[in-house]
């Protein structure tokens, strides 16, 4: 082969390649300030897109908290992105996640990643929009009233007292809790929500229940692509083996008059409203007492003040999820900046919590800053674990009534101590510590 055949063959292996990149990249940045709205004089808030048709994507999935916080280093409270297939802006701050979370219907719509809206569904709250959203979340509603919730309080204590009896008795130096916990809060969920007793669930078919659900949130957020092995195909997959237990659970239900338990479970409730009101009941729409010297109920669960500080500086630290998916309905203006039509905006939990000015020594646990004057009350968008707006988490009050048990059952039984110290956390999509958290525990005898 000659000197020019070999020049020929290296620029075709090699220089074309890259042409094709280079002139890719210059098509995609065209793409990007091409998509701002004329129309409005305001710029495109800063920052980049990423690669050609794959964004950041898989620098945040990858990445997670610390691409994020670079970003916020680098660009500050607004800035442009491109994940999961469209541009987007990403929200940070009081008065920013303000304005977003109060323009619902008006500026923005709730639009969460295409694998997401296949996963949940539909005819899942989270997906549904104006009217249909206003109803479904009232009917919801019914099943985490204060009357219902006192309900809950009972079956809640038992199944933390069993549990915490567990951890005592294993045998061993110490015991990986995160996992644990996930079990125990899973548990609580089928039996309070969809009314599955403990003699229904042997601990294989529980455990199965378990995995499925850790597999379809593990899944959410991944490429729409429904292909064997992908991401979304076995999220689908998990997702449909809870369903067909659900579904099983309700046929039982609808097969008995009376609850079991002594206690109407939420979806005892939804069944019941929707069969009075002559509605159908959507598969994607819904998802031995302790002695009584130990007996919680509502009225003292209201009175543990300080435990509920300790619970909300906890989810200011580590809120549960990252933020939230919303989309542009007109072009809107936010500080300064245009945030077209059609684009994604989400808005950051975590970072708002970070960036807040209301808390001082914001990396420090303490949960005094909650004590008096309330931060909900003089500034109620610092301080978001369960979003806000319309659509704030329909169930962010049995979450608290929840945790409130936990804490209790766990204080007045016994001590423990974290053998890696304090955790490092992590999201993905959901906050978990990294190290499974190995924890020993000593039992004791102890009153409220």
């Amino acid at each position: 082969m000659g000197f020019s055949a070999l020049v020929a063959s290296a620029l075709c292996t090699f220089l074309l390649p890259l042409l094709l990149f280079l002139a890719a990249v210059k098509l995609w940045d065209l793409y990007c300030v091409s998509s701002r709205d004329p129309s409005c004089p305001l710029p495109l808030p800063p920052g980049t897109m990423g690669l050609p048709f794959f964004g950041e994507t898989l620098q945040m999935v990858l990445q997670r908290r610390k691409f994020l916080q670079m970003k916020r280093r680098k660009y500050g409270f607004i800035y442009k992105t491109h994940l999961f297939g469209r541009p987007t802006v990403r929200v940070m701050g009081a008065e920013n996640v303000r304005h977003i979370l109060l323009g619902e219907h008006r500026l923005v719509s709730v639009q969460w990643p295409a694998s997401v809206r296949t996963i949940l569904g539909s005819g899942c709250l989270s997906n549904l929009h104006n009217g249909q959203h206003k109803h479904r979340k009232k009917v919801i509603m019914r099943a985490f009233s204060r009357d219902a919730l006192q309900h809950y309080v009972p079956v809640i204590q038992e199944e933390v007292s069993a549990c915490l009896a567990r951890w005592l008795g294993a045998a061993g130096p110490c015991l990986l809790v995160y996992p644990e916990v996930k079990r125990l809060m899973f548990r609580i969920a089928m039996r309070i929500l969809l009314g599955f007793q403990p003699c229904q669930a042997s601990p294989d078919g529980e455990q199965q229940l378990v995995e499925a659900f850790e597999e379809m949130i593990r899944n959410l957020f991944s490429l729409p692509i429904d292909v064997p092995f992908s991401g979304l195909y076995r999220g689908l997959r998990a997702r449909n083996i809870i369903h067909a237990k659900i579904e099983e659970n309700i046929r039982a239900k609808m097969a008995r008059k009376e609850p079991e338990g002594g206690y109407k479970d939420a979806l005892q409730l939804l069944m019941e409203h929707t069969q009075g009101n002559g509605e159908q009941l959507n598969m994607q729409g819904l998802l031995c007492s302790p002695n009584q010297e130990k007996q919680l109920d509502m009225e003292v669960l209201e009175q543990l003040k300080y435990t509920g500080c300790v619970i909300k500086e906890t989810l200011r630290l580590s809120p549960p999820v990252p933020g939230g998916f919303r989309i542009a309905l007109k072009t809107l203006e936010l500080n300064g900046y245009q945030i077209p039509k059609g684009w994604n905006v989400i808005y950051s939990i975590c970072d708002t919590h970070d960036v807040a000015d209301l808390f001082t020594n914001k990396d420090e646990f303490n949960p005094d800053r909650f004590m008096s004057p309330s931060p909900e009350d003089s500034s109620r968008f610092s301080f978001i674990p369960f979003g806000g707006g319309l659509r704030s988490c329909v169930g962010k009050e049995f979450a608290k009534v929840l945790l409130k048990i936990f804490t209790v059952e766990l204080a007045r039984s016994c001590d423990w101590q974290l053998l890696n110290g304090p955790p490092t956390m992590k999201t993905g999509p959901i906050v978990y510590p990294v190290d499974n958290l190995p924890t020993k525990f000593i039992g004791f005898s102890g009153q409220i």
